[in-house]
């Protein structure tokens, strides 16, 4: 048997095309899951061109959908929960996903919201986590109209800090002081006063500024490089009062953290922001426009299964 699925290939438009695939057989610790929807990241689109991911391997991190086939071992949800995962190859009909990267979906809340959720929602939540989030705290996210940053504000904000949102445009900021920024800028224009945490995803220049702005013990969390600029520091920028610039990844198994999302989005205290929905036979449309970021939040595809 076989599903269908989105695949690398170079010479489609996006370097991804609808395909098929062998159908996924889970191992003793894993669940085979039905995918409804799927959520895009810019990193996908990167992944595809890059190499990173072999010619014909299916593509995507995000995925929600239903068990069809509980784990052999006994753990993990039982056939007909909801769940949403952060796993390889998520864009498939079925997918065969570990029982520690997946949460169950809380009622109320919509599968296409819970798709949204996993690489933006975790990167923001660990990000901030490591980067020593906590109450009256400066917080500077650049990015912050996209996945990653429209979670990083609210969360930023729920736990009291003075967030300032950074976006590339005006009309990128719309919604952003409802989510909990205290100011709103266009690049970091008029940002004076130093921050102690920095949330990163647009990377070239803008870094390099965003690490100046940065308060002694501060840290910069590098979570993304949309920009696709070199950040070029200048002589000794490096040299004074610690602080720190790290790498970000998402690493190890993502299940606790997204069961704290998925409850944070069911209770309305997390939005969830889709700023593009439609089928996955429409990828080539939903990846033009995360690339133009014209896509406010985030993009989901829907699953149709056959």
């Amino acid at each position: 048997m076989s599903v269908r699925a989105l695949v690398v290939d170079p010479s489609a438009p996006a370097a991804v095309r609808l395909g098929e695939v062998a159908d996924p057989v889970p191992g003793p610790d894993e669940v085979l899951v039905e995918v409804s929807h799927a959520s895009l990241n810019y990193g996908d689109l990167n992944d595809a061109r890059s190499g990173r991911v072999p010619v014909g391997a299916v593509l995507g991190s995000d995925a929600a959908g239903v068990v069809v086939r509980a784990a052999a071992g006994g753990d993990g949800p039982a056939v007909g929960t909801r769940v949403v995962a952060l796993t390889t190859g998520a864009f498939a009909e079925r997918v065969a996903i570990g029982v520690g990267a997946l949460a169950e979906v809380p009622e109320g809340l919509e599968m296409a919201k819970a798709a949204a959720l996993p690489v933006a929602g975790v990167a923001a939540l660990r990000a901030l986590r490591s980067a020593g989030l906590g109450p009256g705290r400066r917080v500077l996210v650049t990015g912050a109209s996209g996945g990653v940053g429209r979670y990083a504000v609210q969360l930023a904000a729920r736990a009291g800090a003075e967030v300032i949102a950074s976006v590339g445009s005006a009309a990128r900021a719309e919604g952003l002081a409802e989510a909990g920024a205290d100011e709103v800028l266009i690049g970091l224009e008029g940002l004076r006063e130093p921050v102690d945490l920095v949330i990163d995803s647009v990377g070239g220049p803008q870094l390099v500024a965003a690490w100046e702005l940065l308060a002694p013990g501060g840290s910069v969390q590098s979570v993304g490089w949309t920009s696709g600029e070199p950040a070029v520091f200048p002589p000794y920028a490096t040299v004074g009062p610690a602080k720190s610039l790290s790498s970000f990844v998402i690493e190890g198994e993502a299940g606790a953290d997204l069961a704290v999302l998925t409850e944070l989005a069911a209770e309305g205290t997390l939005t969830v922001e889709t700023g593009w929905q439609g089928p996955w036979t429409r990828f080539d449309e939903a990846a033009e426009a995360l690339r133009g970021r014209r896509v406010r939040g985030k993009a989901v595809l829907e699953v149709a299964s056959r």
